[in-house]
């Protein structure tokens, strides 16, 4: 299969309502959509949406004339380095043509036993006096895993609002994320508020993390600490060590999907779980992110994909979440189609 012509279009997505972690708070969503043909008239779609500016897109822009008149197969085998936001939107669209063309799911080219459906949570985003009700729709909605953003409030505060919470709907399971917003001495504190609530995991509890702590903080939590922005550094060593008991991938900013496999192979390999998240992507980012949480070589925890609500405007339609799930059984390639 031969690429014809490969374009790629900038957007700017407006949030719902503003995006806040420790990290900082953003209400619109930057990236580029990549679009690619073949000469037999299929069509193939990836997403550069690196969650901070580093000249990713620009890059990607830059070598897409280089691309038309080769083989899919050949640019696949030899995909260049470069940022890994780029690198995620070419090979998934590369990957989107290929499985098209095989009538199949994208999740089935990454894993030939991929799975059919994957769980998702629900992400609540950060806490407020508002989250009992919006715990109690989710469930409603039929999530059974809510994920929500700490380390935004004192953490006595935070606390209080997730005790209420858990009061509101005691038969989930709450992922935490800190977004690297403690020392050592806060999250000490906020474990030991946790000790007796239903928390699934929690990631990224400190702002400057060494392997020696975060295998401290993990001897005494009695749920999994996760590793995710600190993947690129921390990640190796995480996984040989054992220090964490979970990574949480995104495939954005891990260079692409098959990469982004190869880790989740290796973490299991050494008994550490792995879950797949989406960055607020379009809808392009999402399915792209839920054919790899499909592929992974174990299955049973929910996955961070309940994120295209939180867009204003979309780009596409997103996966559907029905009773807490996204079904891939129809999918053929990414399953992703733009708005007119």
């Amino acid at each position: 299969m031969i690429v014809r012509a490969a374009r790629l279009t900038p957007y700017a997505l407006p949030l719902r309502q503003p995006w806040r972690t420790s990290r900082g708070v953003f209400a619109v969503r930057y990236g580029a959509l990549l679009r690619i043909e073949s000469h037999d008239g299929l069509i193939g779609y990836g997403e550069c949406a690196p969650l901070l500016p580093d000249g990713a897109c620009d890059w990607l822009a830059a070598r897409l004339d280089a691309v038309a008149g080769r083989s899919v197969e050949g640019v696949l085998a030899e995909l260049p380095a470069g940022p890994p936001a780029a690198l995620c939107a070419l090979e998934t669209a590369l990957l989107d043509l290929t499985a098209q063309a095989a009538g199949r799911p994208l999740a089935t080219l990454l894993n030939p036993t991929a799975a059919e459906w994957v769980e998702v949570n629900a992400a609540l985003g950060a806490a407020d006096e508002t989250l009992p009700d919006r715990a109690l729709a989710a469930v409603a909605a039929g999530f059974r895993t809510l994920k929500l953003k700490v380390g935004l409030a004192p953490v006595e505060d935070e606390l209080s609002m997730l005790a209420r919470a858990v009061d509101a709907v005691p038969d989930v399971r709450w992922r935490l994320d800190a977004n690297g917003a403690w020392g050592r001495r806060e999250a000490a504190a906020f474990f030991a508020g946790v000790a007796a609530l239903p928390v699934e995991s929690l990631e990224e509890p400190l702002a400057n993390p060494t392997i020696a702590e975060l295998a401290e903080l993990q001897a005494g939590a009695r749920f999994p600490l996760a590793l995710d922005e600190s993947i690129p550094v921390l990640g190796t060593a995480a996984i040989a060590s054992g220090a964490v008991r979970r990574l949480v991938l995104k495939p954005g900013e891990l260079g692409g999907l098959r990469p982004t496999l190869a880790l989740a192979g290796r973490a299991a390999g050494q008994g550490v779980d792995t879950v797949v998240t989406s960055s607020l992507e379009s809808a392009a980012g999402v399915w792209a992110a839920v054919h790899l949480a499909a592929a992974l070589p174990v299955h049973g925890a929910a996955h961070g994909l309940d994120t295209a609500r939180w867009l204003a405007r979309d780009l596409g339609v997103p996966p559907l979440i029905a009773e807490g799930r996204i079904e891939l059984r129809k999918a053929h390639g990414l399953g992703f189609r733009p708005h007119p």
